[in-house]
């Protein structure tokens, strides 16, 4: 390399200055201009700034929605109407919420937990600055029958202290009008009417596509009613299967209809659900005034009017604008009212979706994460008994099992165990409950399905289709077993039948033991089949019925505790930024306040529910690692909560479906 000399003494810039490099041959840039490879990198450099700048104005954007949204325990006014706006689904333990969805705008199912909605409006019932309730059921998906009694019994405590409730739906369904028969008030939208369905209904078998695709679905089962694995074995519903599920479908109806009867006496039901389509006509087609004939609701006016008489009853915000009346959002009732904590605690572990190996957020059943929420529970000096709030149809037999023995470890303490089952506590709901010495049910209670069953897809004649084959070899018959891509052998098929057999045999002996019944009784009533809390009660699986409140109750007096009592809830909470996350992603945006209403409205939003079975039941298919104790039938009275992974169930078959076009 060619460099200068040191400056001369006649060089202006002293003998300190740095040398500096002659320009070599193919330095020369045309024109002056800078080099290519500088100008791109000048350009990221740019773009790099650029996104730093967006993503951090976005990030204060954010933080800002998230804090004015957050609930806090002030209250926006003095006094006014409490407002239950039940947009979505209530369920025992709202789902976690999905954190990429939320900030991209995503459509999420907003879900309300049943025990805020219930205290909400036990100490609104006596609270001065409450003059009235409204529940705002416009979109309202239901939920389970257990949940939405509760909320009717709440809301007569509030009637019954003289306080006016008003319920507002442009179009009543079952659910929605379960909750609205205990308004003081029922208003429709004169668009819009009530229509009972009942409990029933079709459900998806996969048995032709599976066969189309190729898939071979190796069934290993105990018990004639576990109609579980009946979509991916045959086309339709065994008569077993149909028997079971009018049983238990028809008190479940009963009791729907013991309901509603009692809490508006006057109203035409029977008349009106067996000939809707006739009443309709007799009043000149209009759903609603056919509504209003038979005594079902009591007013029909738009949203507007509804809003006035509220404001007539609970004041105006504005006198300008009579129809926006004094309002106090259940959010902020909820964090101005938190319960009360008097005496001893009793812990409350709530078992909520589907049981499933492992760790799992909210909303789902993980066994490793209840049964650490147990022996925490265990550990705490404070606690003197454990309530488990089972609202499961069940799931893994090992995270049943992994949840039972923490039980045990509590019971080995000397610690009262009772078991209080919301909407669904079935087959491994069941097994989870047998350490319990008290266990309390509703009427409304789905329950049973005292059955297992495994279930392991595969797909030699899949990939036969687009001309794959296997071949290998074996030093024993088990070699390469369960050979999903090969096919399964007999070998294979008969270990996996028996370790079914086993399990059946040690549930049937645990509900034996635990219900102190000779084991030939159980097994007569066991088989899968499912049973409606009254009739579990009749049969020995259920001691008594009641809810939360009823089995605290009994927990204390089996701890002998004297004085009062409070539960302590153990459970997984949600970050704080998750709590405000909820908060703003549920909040009023213009695309929830363009969500279709009335029956098309219903439909489009059931859309949803119904999405999600879907993929439940794919998933049970592609991913079920373990034999299983669940209870398909009852999902479809227990909010559908996608588990991790379903969306990857989804993927995996319809990309099969794409190969065979």
């Amino acid at each position: 390399m060619t460099e200068t000399t040191a400056n001369t003494p006649n060089d202006p810039a002293g003998p300190w200055a740095v040398p500096v490099r002659k320009p070599l041959p193919g330095d020369e840039r045309p024109h002056g201009g800078t080099s290519f490879p500088r100008k791109v990198w000048h350009l990221l450099v740019a773009i790099k700034d650029g996104l730093a700048l967006v993503f951090l104005l976005l990030f204060f954007v954010l933080l800002f929605g998230l804090l004015a949204g957050r609930p806090n325990a002030g209250l926006p006014v003095a006094e006014g109407a409490l407002l239950i706006e039940l947009d979505g689904i209530v369920s025992e333990q709202p789902a976690e919420v999905d954190t990429l969805a939320a900030l991209s705008g995503g459509n999420e199912l907003r879900e309300i937990r049943t025990r805020d909605v219930v205290h909400a409006l036990e100490t609104a019932a006596g609270d001065k600055r409450v003059t009235s309730v409204v529940l705002d059921l416009d979109r309202f998906l239901g939920g389970g029958q257990v949940s939405l009694a509760e909320i009717g019994s709440a809301i007569d405590k509030v009637r019954a202290k003289k306080k006016p409730v008003l319920a507002f739906a442009t179009a009543y369904s079952t659910d929605s009008y379960q909750v609205a028969a205990h308004a003081s008030e029922i208003w429709a939208d004169p668009i819009g009417g009530v229509a009972i369905a009942g409990p029933g209904g079709s459900r998806l078998y996969y048995k032709g596509l599976m066969d189309r695709l190729g898939v071979t679905a190796n069934i290993y089962r105990v018990g004639t009613f576990k109609s579980a694995v009946e979509p991916f074995l045959r086309p339709d519903q065994s008569p077993e299967a149909e028997q079971a599920n009018l049983a238990y479908a028809g008190a479940l109806w009963e009791n729907w209809l013991t309901d509603v009867k009692r809490a508006r006496p006057a109203a035409k039901v029977d008349p009106f659900i067996a000939d809707t389509a006739g009443a309709v006509r007799a009043a000149g087609n209009d759903l609603s005034k056919a509504s209003l004939d038979a005594g079902l609701i009591d007013k029909l006016g738009s949203r507007m009017a509804f809003d006035r008489r509220v404001a007539e009853i609970s004041g105006v915000t504005d006198e300008s604008r009579p129809w926006e009346y004094n309002a106090i959002p259940l959010e902020n009732w909820v964090a101005a009212n938190p319960p009360a904590l008097p005496g001893t605690a009793i812990a409350v572990i709530p078992v909520v979706g589907e049981i499933v190996d492992g760790e799992a957020p909210s909303g789902v059943a993980g066994g490793e994460t209840i049964a650490a929420h147990i022996l925490d529970a265990v550990a705490d000096t404070s606690v003197k008994a454990i309530v488990l709030r089972v609202d499961s149809p069940g799931g893994s037999v090992m995270a049943s099992e992994q949840i039972r023995q923490a039980l045990l470890s509590a019971k080995a303490k000397k610690l009262p165990v009772v078991v209080s089952m919301a909407n669904v506590a079935a087959s491994g709901g069941y097994w989870i409950s047998t350490p319990a010495d008290r266990i309390f049910a509703e009427p409304e209670t789905i329950t049973g399905s005292i059955g297992v069953f495994g279930i392991l897809p595969s797909f030699e004649k899949t990939i036969a289709k687009v001309g794959i084959t296997t071949d290998g070899i074996a030093t024993t018959p088990l070699s390469g077993q369960p050979d999903i891509l090969g096919g399964v052998n007999a070998e294979f098929n008969a270990l996996a039948q028996a370790s079914v057999e086993d399990i059946y045999a040690r549930f049937t002996g645990l509900v034996a033991k635990s219900r102190k019944q000779p084991l030939e009784k159980i097994q007569q009533i066991a088989e899968g089949r499912v049973w409606a809390g009254g009739t579990a009660r009749q049969l020995g699986l259920v001691d008594q019925f009641g809810g939360l409140s009823e089995a605290m109750a009994a927990a204390a007096k089996f701890a002998k505790i004297d004085g009062e009592y409070h539960a302590k809830y153990f459970e997984n909470e949600p970050s704080e930024f998750a709590k405000m996350l909820a908060q703003w992603s549920s909040g009023e945006s213009e695309e929830s306040a363009a969500m279709p209403r009335g029956w098309f409205g219903i439909a489009a939003m059931n859309r949803q529910l119904t999405e999600r079975r879907i993929v439940q039941d794919l998933t049970m298919l592609t991913q079920s690692g373990s034999v299983q104790a669940a209870c398909l039938d009852c999902r479809a009275y227990l909010p559908a909560v996608p588990r991790s992974g379903a969306g990857e169930a989804k993927g995996f078959l319809a990309t099969l479906a794409l190969l065979l076009k």
